[in-house]
């Protein structure tokens, strides 16, 4: 039996989300709970501590490897780590058990870490984007956009990102991160005026500091 990581006193049950819940009520009570703060301690720590919070999912996927949101937690975890293989295994799991394409996105992106560029393309070829949330659909898209540039396809990686979606004057949710993929594809394909226009796109609603936009316009424009 694997050793359980150290719980956090923070880690709580009542953490969890609903959905989460209802897939552990098919194991006994308390150990459901158990299980469940590992997955909380998981989701906590992943940004403070990733390989903390993939110890703690390692641990919960071992115990209950029939429970979907425990191959999702350890997939997610693997993927934070850069354990590319670990990732795929797991959320290909997730997606056989629950029949979604939620992390189709990570999905890609964990092939192209690989190595394999190709076939993230081909995963995104083969999406029925439409059926998914926007954000995972645009995410799916900058992972297509960065698996070209990898091939050397500049022009292509541009064009991917290209639609109603770049919209300065309706930002998004997701528009930093579109932004920011836009103006380094563009970049790429030489096109330095139109990515630093981009960056300081990104970083104008950038609220939050999620990227280094403001920066990378900066030594674009230097050169």
């Amino acid at each position: 039996m694997p050793t359980a990581p150290e719980l956090p006193d923070e880690a709580e049950y009542s953490m969890l989300d609903g959905d989460a819940k209802r897939e552990l009520r098919s194991l006994p009570k308390d150990f459901a709970e158990r299980i469940g703060r590992h997955l909380v301690a998981a989701g906590i720590l992943l940004d403070t501590d990733p390989d903390a919070a993939l110890a703690h999912a390692r641990y919960a996927k071992k115990r209950a490897s029939r429970i979907p949101v425990a191959r999702e937690a350890l997939g997610l975890a693997a993927y934070h780590t850069g354990n590319w293989s670990e990732a795929l295994s797991e959320l290909r799991a997730v997606r056989r058990m629950t029949h979604t394409d939620a992390h189709i996105a990570v999905i890609a992106d964990s092939e192209r870490a690989m190595g394999r560029p190709e076939r993230a393309i081909d995963i995104a070829k083969e999406t029925d984007v439409a059926g998914l949330p926007k954000e995972t659909a645009v995410e799916l898209k900058i992972v297509e956009a960065g698996a070209r540039r990898d091939l050397g396809q500049l022009d292509a990686a541009v064009v991917t990102l290209q639609g109603d979606d770049l919209d300065p004057q309706r930002p998004q949710p997701w528009s930093v991160r579109l932004f920011y993929a836009y103006a380094e594809n563009l970049a790429a394909a030489g096109r330095t005026a139109d990515a630093v226009q981009w960056f300081l796109r990104a970083a104008e609603i950038d609220d939050d500091v999620q990227t280094d936009a403001a920066d990378r316009a900066a030594e674009l424009a230097d050169e």
